[in-house]
């Protein structure tokens, strides 16, 4: 677990769940984005992911992930700022995932959920998907490749060119964390009633080649919280805040952070 200082007054602390494949150093130029608005950051890495011990590309469950993220959680709430939950894609998928299961007084004041996984975009073929289950009972540590094409997260070469070169980005996924996955996001449809009245913001791609945006708006709708806001940005690709107009969208996405602030004073 890393943590990064406010710049100036701290009017809040922001707990970054990073996606699939990924881990922290990927999320420095978001981090310092927050920084800038007055927001301390806490973020790790995800259990077999990054710089973590364990099997690359692996987790038995995906209550590995949620046991995590309620440990930064819990550390965030030590600061007594308000507390704001951000998730990008998986991340996103985790975070809905622990606010079904926290206690009222452990909640997060908010959630911010970039291109979050409420569903994919690439349905994997019937005897593949056979093939996992029978893997995931037998053998479930397996590993295949991940089925992401080099380039779909962003349209910023500068971005493809430093992911092409980034040994740490696992490509290679197990069985039982494919199956787990499959699982998350069923239970996230499932169970959208247990989300927590807490402001909830979503910041989508509308090229989003990764997660399937309707899904993802399936989701929002039948989202029950009193204030929750939905964007979806028309030609962008699955990672927004790696992608060439990513200063609008932290711009629009500190406009409804920073309302929600001013709302609970």
């Amino acid at each position: 677990m890393w943590k990064w200082q406010a710049e100036g007054e701290t009017k809040a602390t922001v707990v970054i769940v990073h996606g699939a494949g990924e881990y922290h150093a990927r999320y420095e130029w978001t981090v310092a984005q927050f920084r800038k608005l007055g927001f301390q950051v806490i973020m790790g890495d995800l259990p077999g992911q990054g710089t973590t011990e364990g099997p690359r590309g692996h987790v038995n469950s995906f209550q590995e992930y949620v046991h995590t993220v309620k440990k930064w959680i819990t550390e965030a709430k030590k600061t007594k700022e308000p507390v704001i939950l951000f998730g990008h894609s998986m991340g996103g998928l985790i975070a809905a995932t622990t606010l079904q299961e926290l206690k009222e007084n452990e909640l997060p004041d908010m959630a911010v959920l970039s291109s979050p996984c409420f569903g994919l975009i690439k349905k994997q073929p019937w005897a593949k998907q056979a093939a996992v289950n029978v893997l995931n009972r037998v053998a479930p540590r397996t590993m295949f490749p991940n089925g992401l094409e080099p380039g779909s997260g962003t349209r910023d070469p500068v971005m493809r060119a430093r992911d092409l070169k980034d040994d740490l980005l696992i490509k290679r996924v197990s069985a039982r964390w494919y199956k787990q996955l499959l699982l998350a996001i069923a239970k996230a449809h499932n169970f959208v009633q247990d989300i927590p009245n807490i402001p909830v913001y979503i910041a989508q791609g509308g090229d989003d080649r990764i997660v399937d945006k309707n899904a993802v708006k399936e989701w929002f709708n039948k989202l029950d919280v009193d204030e929750k806001y939905y964007k979806e940005w028309p030609d962008l690709f699955h990672e927004v805040l790696n992608e060439p107009e990513r200063e609008e969208v932290v711009a629009h996405m500190a406009g409804f952070i920073t309302t929600q602030l001013t709302l609970k004073k």
